[in-house]
């Protein structure tokens, strides 16, 4: 082992003990050990044992650390904090502009676990929130973190939809428009991308020269079939090669490969045309189904509902009248109510639904109960002055730990709808995330139950839940569920929507907006549900303005609650 090696162990013990906030002196004192390891000209390994006491910056702790390291590779104390030391806290330390210290605040003080978190609380403007991190360091972070992720593999759907058009444009002036296609998991709108493919009509030979530029991307893959190239952002494309027939290569390609293999086995005498055809009905009609849309090619059961008749009609972008689940600048949210209402009505929406987090969320700067009624106050000023647009009163109530929400029962009464979610204490077990679930499902005032599992994309897992229970609980009294559209949620998953469909649960796209340009969140909602084949008529969102304000007036007659 050498001495940089050596050096590592002390500068991550170091900074792990910043982080614990155990003892600044130590911490110190093993960065200094670190410092001085590294300038070290002879290899420690190579000192003997009783000699190490005697260099200069290495006292007796230090000494006995480093003996400890040679003789087994280990440092039990750098171990013990690891062990104590949530991985992605851990990992954070690979982003620049924030210190030990800083990610302690983070950790211990925001209750932030992981990189991927850090970033969506940063777009939530929570940083800025607490003492030493401004809205340059808050802007920093965002554009640290952004390229770091960029280098990890996966990416989250919007991600690559930015880059996409001008790697298809360039693929298309390099070898021909007519020898290219889009295909694969893009194709078919998932929310998480690991690769973007192409199918290339070229011959791999021809292929690689091209590449051959003065910043090449990194060949990273090789087969008979396909080469896979990193980009310099990070992105790995896959380039499906050789003489084919474009069209059969394009359908087999697009569809998830249990559709693919399912389509095979039952309709073996599919005839495919050898040209390009992105999105040919003809295949469909020689298979005697219905048309399945590329996006909903991800499963075999899709081909069984096929066989019964036509698909529903998918909901569309246009489909969505009004903006539920929003924050202004009364919590976390970047923009005054009345700047996000006139936001809307330019985006042609009917309607908005404030929903400011609730007092548990301090973090967020949630309502009491006094800026509540100062808040409806104005909200009942700017709707005395908007025409054809009305601002509905909502909160995002935290659910508590024994399921209850965040106000009593008289305030909330006050609000025209509630969204109920889960913010703390997120590490649950399946029984207790079930227990305060469907308590909180069952309180009359719950209208939506927001973002399900609590899940981010690509950094939090969420917590686990029985869907199909939470499902039945939500049609049982009448609780929409929330699809939340930030492209880091997506939650509820698309994959447990036909359920909820089938319970005559409502959906309700939601673009969870801190900021203006959040509203536009609201596409990648829609683009999920089209996967689970929600049609307008069930997404709340979808309501005009009267027949919104009617659901939620006689849901609440219903209630009692009125």
């Amino acid at each position: 082992m050498d001495n940089y090696q050596i050096a590592d162990f002390f500068s991550l013990l170091g900074k792990l003990t910043d982080i614990h906030r155990e003892n600044a002196f130590k911490a110190k004192t093993y960065s200094i050990a670190a410092f001085n390891i590294e300038k070290l000209p002879v290899p420690l390994s190579d000192t003997p044992r009783e000699k190490i006491f005697g260099i200069k910056g290495i006292g007796e702790s230090t000494g006995k650390k480093i003996i400890e390291i040679l003789d087994t590779g280990k440092l039990s104390a750098l171990d013990e904090l690891i062990a104590r030391t949530p991985p992605g806290v851990i990992e954070m330390l690979n982003i620049k502009g924030i210190g030990p210290k800083k990610i302690s605040t983070i950790w211990k003080e925001m209750e932030i676990e992981s990189i991927g978190e850090l970033i969506y609380a940063c777009r939530e403007n929570r940083l800025k929130l607490f003492k030493g991190f401004g809205e340059k360091t808050q802007q920093n972070v965002i554009e640290t973190i952004e390229f770091y992720l960029n280098n990890q593999g996966s990416h989250l759907y919007p991600q690559v939809e930015l880059v996409e058009p001008q790697i298809t444009a360039y693929l298309k002036k390099l070898f021909g428009p007519e020898k290219i296609a889009l295909t694969g998991a893009f194709l078919r709108q998932s929310e998480i991308i690991d690769e973007l493919e192409y199918i290339v009509a070229v011959e791999q030979a021809e292929i690689k020269p091209k590449f051959q530029t003065a910043n090449p991307p990194e060949l990273v893959e090789e087969s008979t079939e396909s080469l896979v190239y990193k980009l310099l952002n990070g992105l790995r494309i896959r380039l499906y090669t050789g003489t084919m027939n474009m069209g059969e290569a394009l359908f087999l390609r697009s569809g998830h490969p249990e559709f693919t293999s399912a389509f095979r086995i039952q309709y073996p005498g599919i005839r495919f045309k050898p040209e390009l055809n992105e999105d040919d009905p003809e295949i469909f009609e020689q298979a005697g189904i219905s048309y399945i849309p590329v996006y909903a090619r991800e499963n075999a059961a899709i081909l069984d509902q096929a066989k019964k008749g036509p698909l529903p009609v998918p909901i569309q972008p246009g489909d969505i009248r009004g903006i539920i689940h929003s924050h202004s600048n009364w919590s976390d949210g970047s923009q005054s109510i009345e700047e996000m209402a006139n936001a809307a009505i330019a985006r042609g929406f009917e309607y908005l639904v404030i929903s400011d987090h609730s007092k548990s969320a301090f973090y967020a700067q949630g309502l009491s109960e006094e800026r509540i009624r100062e808040q409806h106050y104005l909200i009942d000023e700017l709707n005395a002055r908007l025409n054809g647009f009305t601002i509905f009163k909502s909160i995002e109530s935290d659910i508590l730990n024994d399921g209850s929400l965040d106000y009593s029962n008289p305030i909330l009464s006050t609000f025209d709808l509630v969204i109920a979610s889960v913010h703390s204490n997120l590490k649950m077990t399946e029984e207790k995330a079930m227990q305060r679930l469907i308590t909180a499902i069952e309180n009359p005032y719950t209208t939506i139950l927001g973002h399900m599992t609590g899940r981010l994309l690509l950094s939090r897992k969420g917590y686990p839940i029985d869907h199909r229970k939470v499902i039945d609980a939500c049609a049982a009294n009448q609780v929409v569920i929330e699809l939340n559209a930030h492209p880091s949620r997506l939650d509820i998953d698309w994959r447990h929507i036909g359920y909820a469909l089938e319970k005559n649960v409502l959906i309700s796209i939601d673009p969870d907006a801190h900021f203006i340009e959040g509203f536009d969140d609201t596409r990648y909602g829609v683009l999920a549900a089209q996967k689970a084949l929600v049609t307008k008529e069930q997404n709340l969102s979808s309501m005009d303005r009267e027949s919104f304000r009617h659901y939620i007036e006689e849901r609440k007659r219903k209630k009692g609650i009125a």
